[in-house]
């Protein structure tokens, strides 16, 4: 190469603008970095707005005007998929009812598991609460009368109990059974301030557990203390639950085909046999007037209506002036709205279930999940021709229990089920944004101290 030709070359590469490697490298750096930053924060912040935001857990529903505090909702939708939990937070507060049955959310993907769908008292904020067989609504799971506890049968056969889920607090206690050698204890009826539960328990008679006696027992929930009421080897059938008079000093329950009237210490005051096809109302059976609802058949039709009865003799003081529900398996009492009208679950028949149920042996199908369709929970006012529809369920809802605050309100609001994912899908998409976040930016960590430790060049 020529002298001429090196110093041409030099002068060329002299003239050309060095480019800054490092400098540029850094800033890049930089700028990714905010980048990421803002959009973790970004992230976080969808997390934290998630539990507001998410239809399953608070959106409040229209409700008419003048309407405030607990109310029944006039329809209920079906637990979304990853709804929140009776104990996650945010809590839901008291109830307005429970529902159970065969449903989409009420059910697991391979067996039954229970599920028992929680609503609000005074919005469409759905919970769930898992109880691992099934168990209907109303009969075996319980919400008390001011609809803050649910009592869900719990444990194993060797050691039976109950759960009180509280819905206010998150927090569950445990109640053993009452009975020793018990294999199944059941919640049969809350006292009406909530201090005492009725469970009933299942004992085998004898060694070879070919034979049971069932135990019913007032337990109070301060000292735990229960008081034995009654042990046969009957089932307490279409009775259950108990049914409290207003102040709490007694109450009726059914066993076969007869009523019993107890006091809270156990002593039995009467008891009467029920008129063929006939039934104890349910747990709002006790009316002002001191008297007992029966829930009464017309013959052979699948007619219902509810009449009354004298607790100390069974004398039969004829039918209430309410209308007859019609179409329906049977009719449940729930209690007594202010104005005198009866709130009543109507059970309508599975289409493939036999259209009415004889005899008193034939009276626990009559709300057995296979015969039903769906329920209804009607109004029947004194002096109307017909009943009044004040809550409607999906198809495969086949049982549910009204809290007593809310049947006392008399008040039914405008209802808007929550639909989409649940809260716990909304949890469950934030903590996977937060993983993939995070790994994001430790991964643009590294690059940068790469990037940091590599010489300049120029």
């Amino acid at each position: 190469m020529s002298v001429r030709l090196r110093e041409a070359l030099r002068e060329a590469a002299a003239e050309v603008p060095a480019y800054p490697v490092h400098e540029r490298a850094v800033r890049t750096a930089r700028r990714t970095r905010r980048r990421t930053a803002a959009a973790v924060a970004a992230v976080l912040v969808l997390v934290a707005l998630v539990p507001v935001a998410v239809r399953g857990g608070g959106r409040p529903s229209i409700a008419p005007a003048g309407v405030d505090g607990p109310a029944l909702p006039d329809r209920i939708g079906l637990p979304a998929f990853g709804s929140l939990h009776a104990t996650d937070r945010p809590r839901l507060g008291p109830a307005a009812l429970i529902f159970s049955g065969q449903a989409r959310g009420l059910t697991g993907l391979i067996d039954e598991d229970g599920t028992v769908g929680i609503v609000g008292a005074d919005a469409d904020r759905y919970r769930t609460w898992t109880v691992g067989f099934e168990a209907p609504a109303g009969e075996q799971v319980l919400l008390s009368p001011d609809g803050r506890r649910i009592a869900v049968p719990a444990g194993s056969p060797g050691h039976p109990g109950i759960d009180l889920v509280d819905l206010v607090d998150g927090t569950v206690r445990h109640l053993a059974s009452p009975r020793p050698g018990s294999s199944l204890t059941r919640p049969a009826g809350w006292a009406p301030d909530g201090s005492a539960l009725v469970v009933r328990d299942t004992t085998a008679a004898n060694p070879e557990g070919s034979a049971y006696v069932n135990t019913l027992s007032l337990v109070r929930l301060d000292t735990g203390r229960a008081v034995r009421l009654l042990e046969t080897d009957q089932l307490p059938i279409f009775g259950t639950p108990v049914a409290f008079t207003a102040d709490g000093t007694r109450l009726a329950f059914q066993v076969g085909d007869k009523v019993l009237v107890t006091g809270t210490d156990g002593r039995q005051i009467t008891s009467f046999p029920l008129p063929p096809e006939s039934g104890l109302a349910g747990k709002g059976a006790w009316l002002t007037d001191g008297t007992l609802a029966l829930v009464s058949r017309d013959p052979d039709t699948t007619r219902w209506r509810l009449r009354r009865v004298d607790p100390a003799t069974g004398r039969d003081l004829g039918v209430l002036p309410l209308p007859a529900v019609d179409g329906v398996t049977t009719i449940r009492l729930l209690g007594w709205w202010p104005d005198g009208s009866a709130l009543v679950v109507g059970y309508r028949p599975d289409p493939h279930a036999p259209a009415r149920f004889d005899g008193p042996l034939d009276m626990d199908q009559r709300t057995a999940y296979p015969n039903v369709r769906t329920v209804r929970v009607l109004g029947l006012t004194p002096g109307a021709a017909a009943p009044d529809t004040l809550l409607t369920a999906p198809d495969q809802v086949l049982a549910i229990d009204v809290a007593d605050v809310v049947v006392r309100a008399g008040r039914v609001r405008a209802a808007d089920p929550p639909s989409g994912p649940g809260g716990r899908v909304w949890w469950a998409a934030g903590a996977v944004a937060l993983v993939l976040g995070g790994l994001a930016a430790a991964r643009l960590l590294r690059r940068r101290r790469v990037t940091r430790g590599r010489a300049p060049r120029g």
